[in-house]
């Protein structure tokens, strides 16, 4: 089965991930990257605003919302920090006015404004955007940190639908940053391997489920594991901004806090 697809906000899908159980005398240990695309956004963007709020350690959603709402960092409301947070990842998907109005309570003219705002103090993001859907147009192509590449005829064919080049765009500007964080996270598998046996130790990888390792600890391993695991994973590639990686443990992949 596609383990990847394991439903975790629904009844069915907690009790389905409840029945994944570490043996006697193990736990479940899950280690996962905070917020990559985000991070790799900001790296491949520079925008000064988004970099610095990762380079200290700041709640990004929370900063941008400060930002576009010109209010200070801790007067962020939840309702703003919800705004701000689904417009960061939209954005990454080529998120649109009417997309965004669909997706909260605003009005088409209104979501117009909150991009608008977003991309007057967040214009790295705005150039990398555009940037990278003239490069897909010129060179046919876009790729990933590591160099891999996903090729975009559409965006050079005068024949392409309009729907099919809007669809292309947008992934376009997607696949670099999904794409460079499924690398970073099987450089950190190939790394975490090496050094899981080089230690000797009895833990092993079980699954990858996007952007987190799970893996099956001894009791006695867990606190030496953690630490390896959170290192290899945080000193997979070295970006502009930190790589940050959160841990929980539990019998069963349900539990795991």
């Amino acid at each position: 089965p596609n383990l990847q697809n394991i439903p975790v906000r629904t009844e069915l899908g907690r009790a389905v991930r409840a029945a994944f159980i570490a043996p006697e005398g193990h736990v479940l240990l899950g280690c996962d990257y905070s917020q990559v695309e985000l991070r790799l956004l900001a790296h491949y963007s520079g925008d000064p605003e988004l970099v610095g709020a990762f380079q200290r350690g700041e709640d990004v959603h929370a900063s941008t919302a400060a930002a576009i709402f010109g209010v200070p960092l801790a007067e962020v409301t939840s309702g703003q920090r919800a705004m701000a947070k689904t417009i960061n990842f939209g954005l990454m998907y080529g998120m649109s006015d009417f997309g965004l109005a669909a997706r909260t309570e605003l009005s088409v003219p209104q979501a117009r404004e909150f991009i608008n705002a977003y991309f007057t103090r967040f214009r790295g993001v705005k150039e990398y955007l555009e940037g990278t859907i003239e490069r897909a147009r010129r060179d046919g192509y876009v790729e990933t940190l590591l160099g891999r590449r996903r090729y975009f005829p559409e965006l050079r064919s005068r024949s392409a639908a309009n729907a099919n080049v809007r669809a292309a765009e947008r992934a376009a500007v997607n696949m670099p940053i999904q794409g460079s964080a499924a690398d970073i996270i099987k450089l950190a598998m190939i790394e975490l391997d090496r050094r899981l046996r080089g230690s000797g130790l009895a833990s092993r990888m079980v699954l990858q489920v996007h952007d987190e390792l799970v893996l099956e600890v001894p009791l006695d391993e867990l606190e030496r594991v953690q630490t390896l695991v959170i290192d290899t994973m945080e000193q997979a590639y070295e970006l502009n901004v930190p790589l940050k990686v959160e841990a929980a443990t539990g019998k069963n992949w349900m539990e795991m806090k």
